[in-house]
C-alpha cells in the first residue's frame, strides 16, 4: 500500500482520480492550491486507487493522508 501525504498544507483544487482508477507513474492525483500557485501531485507508482481522503474544497494540512494507492 502507498500512502499519498500532503507536502504543505493548502486547499485542494481538483481531484482528478476516484476509488478503482488505474495509475501510471506520473499519473496526476490531484491539483493543491498554494499560495495561489497550482500544484499537481502524481501517482509515484502503478497501481490502483484504494480510497481517496480529501474533496475538491478541502483545506488540508502537511502530513494528511490524501489518496492510498495499492500496488
Amino acid at each position: 500500500m502507498i500512502d499519498i501525504e500532503m507536502e504543505t498544507g493548502g486547499s485542494v483544487w481538483q481531484v482528478l482520480v476516484k476509488p478503482g482508477d488505474r495509475l501510471k507513474v506520473g499519473d496526476t492525483l490531484f491539483i493543491l492550491e498554494v499560495m495561489k500557485m497550482e500544484v499537481p501531485y502524481q501517482s509515484p507508482a502503478v497501481g490502483e486507487v484504494v480510497a481517496i481522503h480529501i474533496a475538491e474544497g478541502d483545506v488540508v494540512e502537511e502530513g494528511q493522508l490524501a489518496v492510498e494507492i495499492a500496488d
